[in-house]
């Protein structure tokens, strides 16, 4: 799985079935070259993403995880840059505003951070509440899109 550089750390991709399948924060080394057309896609896609020349992505995106997750990770996707939810609110869209822990589980083990923005989902206090890049992260990924974060990362 090639390692990419990122402006908040390395990241970790890769594909399955032509899609790319997952990206993580990682402390590896970067390596080697990349022969995928998929990764090479999300190499140059994220580039631009963190030079602030790229508000969407626009690849292939395969998506394991149960039938709920998947619901949870594409009404997610619909938040827009520069704009946040919360976990309820996403329960809500879904027509259960009592799977709120069901949907932060959901948002925890999501595949494909950064694309798939579980970064804009915040707690209902408005505050921080968990990303698996860890929340000085989550805030820079906010700050990048220009969102004027005013709560606390706790």
């Amino acid at each position: 799985m090639p390692i990419i550089f990122s402006p908040l750390g390395n990241i970790q991709m890769s594909s399955r079935e032509g899609c790319l399948s997952e990206l993580k924060f990682t402390e590896e080394e970067t390596d080697g070259e990349i022969l995928d057309q998929v990764l090479l896609s999300a190499k140059q896609q994220l580039e631009e993403y963190f030079a602030g020349e790229r508000t969407t992505f626009d690849m292939p995106i395969g998506l394991g995880g149960t039938d709920f997750q998947r619901k949870v990770w594409l009404t997610m996707n619909q938040v827009p840059l520069g704009q946040t939810t919360t976990y309820l609110k996403i329960a809500q869209k879904l027509g259960n505003p009592g799977a709120i822990r069901a949907v932060g589980a959901a948002i925890g083990a999501n595949p494909i951070l950064v694309i798939l923005p579980c970064h804009r989902v915040l707690g209902s206090d408005g505050n921080l509440a968990g990303y698996a890049g860890g929340l000085d992260r989550k805030k820079a990924l906010l700050q990048l899109e220009g969102h004027a974060f005013q709560g606390s990362l706790f």
